[in-house]
């Protein structure tokens, strides 16, 4: 399995048509990227007259991908921020 490791930082604000805080802009920063290693059941595929074999995830859905090609992503801290103050 390739773990992906995010921060999220999520900019709130309240506005008349919906008074609870939602955000409305949210970043996502790429932490860590632990490798799940090579495909472990390569695919094998026809191009013209030729076989090629491909990695699994670029061919098949992820529920039916191999171990090492399924993709994790961990969310490591989401943080909100609500701006406070009108600027002039």
């Amino acid at each position: 399995m390739t773990i992906h490791v995010v921060d999220i930082v999520q900019i709130m604000h309240t506005c008349p048509a919906e008074p609870e805080p939602h955000p409305y802009d949210i970043r996502r920063t790429l932490v860590d990227v632990i490798p799940g290693g090579p495909c472990r059941a390569p695919v094998t595929i026809r191009c013209g007259g030729t076989t090629v074999q491909i990695p699994c995830h670029r061919h098949e859905p992820a529920k039916r991908q191999c171990g090492a090609c399924r993709v994790i992503v961990t969310e490591r801290t989401i943080a909100n921020h609500h701006p406070t103050g009108v600027a002039a």
